[in-house]
């Protein structure tokens, strides 16, 4: 039985929708005060009612946009406020806009690589004191298996850009040992979202036919590596990062699928 992380400040930046709401739901039902970053104010209200009332936890929504270094900074200072600190934070915000490489306009590029990997940077950046006075802290990213180990058509922007959290992990580390802090990454597979939704259901049908447990994750799946994360259990593991995706990543062929 791990060790609880009841009354723990909690930080999920994109915690209105999607995993991050997964990431939140888990942690509020634990019994951590979880602040919501996103900057849809009335989709994080919404969000946190809901999870405040389906956990009987706390939730609540901080406006903020993560890749605006005044705005992130805030938020981890309105969180440290209400909550007394800061004790976990899961950088979760992300962008997938599905473009191909030939028809992407380097604006979009910037923007997914500010929204998935600038965020990241900014919100570590941004925590730290909290960090530091406490003596300890636990970071959680949510990368992917897209970019650092498989690729998409139409997603260069955010493979990219989940590449580099991996990369960023593993400096960041080093640095915030001297914090007493961890940081380590989840890398979901196909996950059940709103955003998977809009690919249609012939994709959904063809993506769990190839994943060996013939499913889609659920996003609660990813909070409960995010819990584990978080855990003093896990007080001994940084700069890491574990696949989460139904294995996935396993077979070499559909054929492998076949024999199933």
């Amino acid at each position: 039985m791990f060790s609880p992380v009841t009354g723990k400040s909690v930080i999920v930046t994109g915690g209105s929708k999607g995993i991050g709401r997964g990431i939140a739901k888990v942690f509020a039902r634990e019994g951590a005060n979880v602040a919501i970053a996103s900057r849809g104010e009335e989709a994080g209200k919404v969000a946190s009612d809901e999870i405040s009332s389906a956990c009987g936890g706390t939730a609540y929504h901080v406006p903020c946009d993560v890749s605006d270094w005044e705005s992130v900074k805030s938020m981890a200072e309105t969180v440290a406020a209400r909550s007394g600190g800061i004790d976990v934070l899961c950088a979760n915000a992300g962008a997938f806009p599905q473009t191909k490489i030939v028809d992407m306009e380097p604006s979009e590029w910037d923007q997914v690589l500010a929204t998935n990997l600038k965020s990241a940077f900014l919100c570590v950046k941004a925590c730290i004191p909290f960090f530091e006075r406490a003596g300890k802290g636990r970071v959680v990213l949510t990368s992917s298996i897209t970019g650092p180990v498989t690729g998409f058509p139409g997603w260069s922007h955010y493979g990219a850009s989940k590449s580099g959290q991996l990369g960023f992990l593993k400096t960041a580390a080093m640095e915030l040992s001297r914090y007493g802090t961890t940081i380590n990454a989840v890398m979901p597979g196909n996950i059940y979202t709103e955003g998977l939704q809009d690919l249609g259901e012939d994709y959904l049908k063809t993506m769990a036919a190839s994943i060996p447990l013939k499913r889609l994750g659920d996003v609660e799946d990813i909070g409960h590596a995010a819990l584990f994360f978080a855990s003093d259990e896990a007080s001994y593991i940084t700069g890491q990062q574990i696949v989460v995706d139904g294995g996935q990543i396993i077979p070499e062929s559909l054929e492998a699928i076949d024999e199933i």
